[in-house]
């Protein structure tokens, strides 16, 4: 009770202090840019009038409120470009949009023009998303396609969007979409069930992404953030995307006085053409459909009102056919043959409205309150019966790879499911901002309500060879059955300061911040520390460094709380980890180019943590075990531009993850997310002489993850996957952009116009994803490995209005 006492009288004192200045009658407002469209974040804007001040924000965005009636002058500074002043009068209660542009200084010091790319309060990766649409990847646009490619992320799978990040699960990651903590499916089993990710690339305006250390402002998961924010047009923009993957598109506009705008954006996807090159042969029919809305208001220089909203509808059906699968090694080649009966039939639906309340009494304070209500409906069902044959090649004794030595396994299993899951969440959130100088205060209270009914019912059951194969007194081989229900109430609130200053030894950021979170239905509550130290030495403005400690705890969420059997835990626990992090950044030129080489060493002490097997995507807990943990590792990523204002990158990754499962007595063991190596490439290029020819290269080659043997647990047998290589290529031909779009006819209500031609899987790897089972009526098991996507191509057609 003391720690609750002491915090709301801290986030008291943060509220009462501020001096709310109601007195400015008119405001200017935009977003500011270089001559080659890019957004500048840091830019001073003096008032020469009254020596008032704001700055651009990493979007580039600014606003600056004055009295009204009066004229005055504002004056654009930062150290790489050059100054530009502005006269304005504006009458009371007037807003107005400026958008300046300012020109790249002509002479500057190599250091100094290194330097300005350094921006001290950036605490993560800044990622640019004007080339996404023409990244090749089996997902469609998405910006976890980008972040696959940064150090610390990894994923296994390319029809997944989901991602590891440190050694950490799905689970663990926080995703916002202007300040809206959104939310991933409980029940998808499988990459081909996923449909789109609930962020619309057509939408973005920036992203940021922290793979740990993050401030005490967002929430409580142990892995990481990533911060979206959507555009705010001012003007007419729209597109349309086609492929053989789906189709997409967007519309955005604003009115002439720039008080109300809106955009909105519409996505159809299909992997059927993708799915046809697995090894399980059947009828796919995976249809994904996404549709998003954001209405912005502003009531005037004060006031605004934000309006968000999306609703998905997913279905997954599959009637399977026939199945082989060579495996094994040249000296012990093995095939499996599967005939099936039955189908599958999934859907998934849900929906989410978000209302955010802006006041800004001035240009030192911000408060927002944001209502958000999510609710989704997901249902699993399928009846499918295999017979299988597994038997030896006679290849293995050096004959023809069609004939048979003999018969290991013959046998039936019926695999029945009919799982259904409601989820409803509300919250409000109460948040602010002020600057006082060179402090930043921030702080939020969080009420949030969510409802669950679960309902579990899967087994299966396995014969071979007229013997029944049981691991129950069910005689089943497998069975989860229950029907849950949870609701509880998360109280949640941070404060958090950020102090900027410079001294003889360089320019310095402090950050320190703190979180208190309270969940009724366990009642359960915790408090976390986090710092952070950002700084630019004087001598070396080309280098930074960042040291940050933090405590990050998160509560259970339902399927943390879940035991094996599906059962609701009676002490579902709390996951706790101390993180600490060092980076370094270093900027240099080799030939004229600049370059960035950001390294990052990081330990994670994970006090307590819920162990978990990954089957596919889908996590399975231990809700009813505790165990302990690590994760360390060294990051190094070389970003540059390989062709001018197209970023590229390499990225490499070593980290090594255990944990100790308490009771066990078996020590430390590899975690499923033990990774011990991840290098990948993310290149951009075109044809010289003729830049409407481009190219987009991903390459990832990842060590494979620790799988176990089924039905054992934490105790059985466990064995490495096959090390993950994917390489996927996109050419794009512009068929007409803005400079050459001719004025007349249809042509005129024209932009650009691409045609692309991707390459999916460039070398036709075989990636294990994860594997079927298969015993005999010996006892053996084999595990057969389930592969991914092979080699395919995809056309598609892009327009901008």
């Amino acid at each position: 009770m003391q720690k609750i006492v002491f915090f709301y009288f801290t986030l008291i004192l943060i509220i009462v202090c501020p001096k709310i200045n109601a007195q400015n009658k008119a405001s200017l407002k935009g977003q500011i840019k270089n001559e080659k469209g890019q957004i500048i974040s840091g830019v001073h804007i003096i008032n020469t009038i009254n020596s008032q001040t704001t700055t651009s924000d990493q979007t580039g965005n600014y606003e600056i409120y004055y009295e009204a009636s009066k004229p005055f002058k504002l004056l654009f500074t930062h150290i790489s470009y050059q100054t530009l002043e502005k006269n304005f009068t504006l009458e009371n209660e007037q807003t107005l949009i400026y958008n300046p542009i300012l020109k790249e200084k002509t002479q500057r010091l190599n250091e100094v023009d290194v330097a300005a790319q350094l921006q001290l309060q950036n605490k993560g990766i800044y990622l640019q998303t004007k080339e996404i649409d023409k990244i090749a990847s089996v997902g469609g646009e998405s910006i976890e396609n980008l972040l696959k490619t940064l150090p610390g992320v990894s994923s296994n799978n390319e029809l997944s969007s989901q991602y590891n990040v440190r050694g950490g699960n799905f689970d663990e990651n926080l995703v916002y979409i202007n300040d809206i903590e959104v939310y991933r499916p409980n029940l998808i089993r499988s990459s081909q069930q996923e449909g789109l990710s609930v962020i619309n690339p057509d939408l973005v305006s920036s992203v940021l992404f922290s793979a740990g250390g993050f401030d005490a402002k967002y929430g409580d998961k142990l892995s990481s953030v990533l911060d979206i924010k959507y555009k705010t047009p001012s003007q007419f923009e729209a597109s349309a995307d086609l492929s053989l993957l789906g189709t997409s598109a967007h519309i955005a506009n604003a009115s002439k006085n720039g008080k109300l705008s809106y955009l909105a954006g519409f996505r159809y996807k299909t992997t059927r053409y993708l799915l046809a090159s697995l090894d399980e042969k059947g009828d796919y029919e995976p249809n994904y459909k996404d549709f998003q809305a954001l209405v912005n208001y502003s009531f005037n220089q004060k006031w605004s009102m934000h309006l968000w909203a999306n609703m998905s509808k997913n279905k997954y059906a599959f009637k399977p056919e026939d199945r082989e699968s060579n495996f094994g090694t040249v000296s012990d080649a093995l095939q499996l043959k599967m005939y099936f009966d039955g189908q599958e039939k999934d859907e998934y639906y849900s929906d989410m409205e978000a209302l955010t309340l802006k006041y800004q009494p001035n240009s030192n304070n911000l408060f927002q309150l944001i209502a958000n209500r999510y609710a989704t409906t997901e249902t699993e069902r399928f009846d499918i019966q295999a017979q299988y044959y597994l038997q030896d090649l006679f290849v293995s004794q050096g004959g023809d790879k069609s004939e048979s030595l003999e018969y290991l396994g013959i046998g039936t299993s019926l695999d029945h499911a009919n799982n259904e899951l409601e989820r409803d969440v509300n919250s409000i959130k109460l948040k602010a901002d002020h600057k006082l100088g060179k402090l930043h205060m921030q702080w939020g209270i969080k009420a949030l309500h969510e409802n669950i009914d679960d309902r579990i019912n899967e087994w299966q059951y396995q014969d071979s060879a007229g013997y029944s194969v049981s691991s129950s007194d069910s005689g089943l081989a497998y069975s989860r059955q229950a029907l849950n229900r949870m609701n509880g109430t998360h109280l949640s609130a941070y404060s958090q300061g950020n102090y900027s200053f410079n001294n003889l030894l360089g320019d310095f950021q402090l950050t320190a911040g703190l979180r208190y979170h309270y969940w009724s239905y366990t009642r359960d509550d915790f408090v976390s520390p986090r710092f952070s130290l950002n700084y630019i030495p004087n001598g070396k403005r080309n280098m930074k460094f960042r040291l940050a400690i933090g405590n990050y705890q998160q509560m259970p969420s339902y399927r943390e709380c879940l035991t094996i059997e599906g059962q609701i835990s009676d002490k579902p626990n709390i996951q706790k980890s101390w993180h600490y992090t060092f980076g370094h950044e270093y900027l240099f030129k080799i030939k004229e180019r600049d370059f960035r080489l950001s390294t990052e060493l990081y330990y994670k002490n994970m006090k307590s943590v819920t162990p978990y097997d990954i089957e596919n995507v889908r996590l399975r807990y231990y809700g009813d075990q505790k165990a302990k943990a690590y994760a360390a590792g060294l990051e190094f990523r070389l970003n540059w531009e390989y062709v001018p204002e197209n970023e590229s990158w390499i990225s490499l990754s070593l980290m090594k993850t255990s944990e100790d499962i308490l009771g066990d007595n078996k020590g430390y063991i590899s975690r499923p997310s033990d990774q011990r190596f991840n290098v990948s490439m993310y290149l951009q290029d075109y044809m010289p002489g003729n830049s409407s020819y481009k190219m987009h290269l991903t390459l990832i080659y990842a060590g494979g993850l620790p799988v176990w043997v089924p039905k054992q647990g934490k105790q059985g047998q466990s064995f490495n996957m096959p090390d993950y290589k994917r390489a996927d290529l996109g050419f794009s031909k512009e068929l007409m952009y803005a400079k050459k779009v001719q004025n007349k006819g249809l042509l005129k209500y024209f932009k650009s116009m691409w045609i692309g031609l991707e390459i999916f899987n460039l070398f036709d790897f075989n990636n294990t994803v994860s594997y079927l089972w298969i015993n005999d009526i010996k006892g053996n098991q084999y595990a057969i490995p389930n592969y991914l996507t092979a080699r395919k191509l995809n056309l598609k057609l892009s327009a901008k209005f």
